[in-house]
């Protein structure tokens, strides 16, 4: 029998470059899919090449794929990355990125009232405490009801995406084709009814029980049929709880302090920088 060598160059393999707290602080991931280290946090290590090639690649961003795969490898901890609540994605993504590129982030942007472009630089190790720092409230009260919710998944979170490019891609097709005008309307009403149907299910899906007096409702039917005939201020006040959550994961805008020259051509004494997160240009600064 061949005698299995060790690897010489193991030792030379990655290594954990950083440990994070997730800020779902592991609640929400289905048993067997989430291991954190003694003191709750999971190692975050570098993408490799395979990484990098894939969280560039078009197709494979748009169904989440490349996404998943680089989350599960780049935090081992992490056995699904498609049970990922989206609360935490950001801030996966956030470490990934520095264990890769380094704790910098490099962007342009035009100042307003100007063509001028300009770049800033943002420490990501502040972006990403800012990240872990919100708590998910997972229930309120709304009248006489007590509500459970949950982030969405990526998974649903994909899907829905997925769902709402096509609808949209409908709806230009509709917009170029030789359908007559009593066509258009019928496909536009129906596709608006479709896209309306894929946001009221990603309220009801977020929904996990509703308590009314000594009663817990569980069952995902009863809730969807309940929440079907409910009053809408039951839906609204989901929507505004669903909202008010995923605000405290979602990153500020950076505020930037204009210069003279600028503003003598018109810009703001200060500007609002969004950091977009959209994986293909968020990676692709680091390259």
């Amino acid at each position: 029998m061949t005698e299995i060598k060790p690897n010489p160059l193991m030792k030379h393999f990655r290594q954990p470059k950083l440990y994070i707290d997730l800020p779902s602080k592991g609640l929400f991931y289905p048993q067997g899919t989430l291991e954190l280290t003694e003191d709750g946090k999971v190692a975050v290590y570098a993408m490799t090449a395979k990484d990098e090639i894939m969280i560039k690649t078009p197709d494979a961003l748009l169904n989440g794929q490349s996404t998943v795969s680089v989350i599960e490898n780049c935090v081992p901890g992490i056995k699904n990355g498609w049970v990922v609540p989206n609360i935490d994605l950001d801030a996966l993504l956030t470490a990934i990125r520095i264990a890769t590129y380094g704790e910098m982030l490099s962007m342009e942007f035009t100042i307003p009232g100007t063509t001028e472009e300009r770049a800033f630089e943002t420490n990501l190790v502040e972006l990403l405490d800012e990240l872990v720092q919100g708590e998910y409230e997972t229930s309120y009260t709304h009248n006489e009801f007590t509500i459970e919710t949950a982030p969405m998944t990526y998974k649903q979170f994909t899907d829905v995406a997925l769902k709402t490019f096509e609808e949209q891609r409908i709806i230009r097709i509709v917009d170029d084709n030789d359908m007559s005008e009593s066509e258009k309307i019928q496909k536009f009403n129906e596709t608006f009814k479709r896209l309306t149907d894929i946001n009221i299910n990603n309220v009801y899906n977020s929904v996990k029980s509703i308590k009314i007096g000594d009663q817990t409702v569980t069952d995902k039917q009863h809730l969807d049929e309940f929440l079907q005939n409910a009053p809408v201020d039951v839906y609204k006040s989901i929507l505004d709880h669903i909202d008010a959550q995923r605000t405290k994961f979602t990153v500020k805008p950076r505020k930037i302090i204009t210069s003279e020259e600028d503003r003598a051509a018109g810009a703001p004494d200060t500007i609002e920088v969004p950091i977009n997160f959209d994986a293909s240009n968020f990676f692709a600064l680091g390259s």
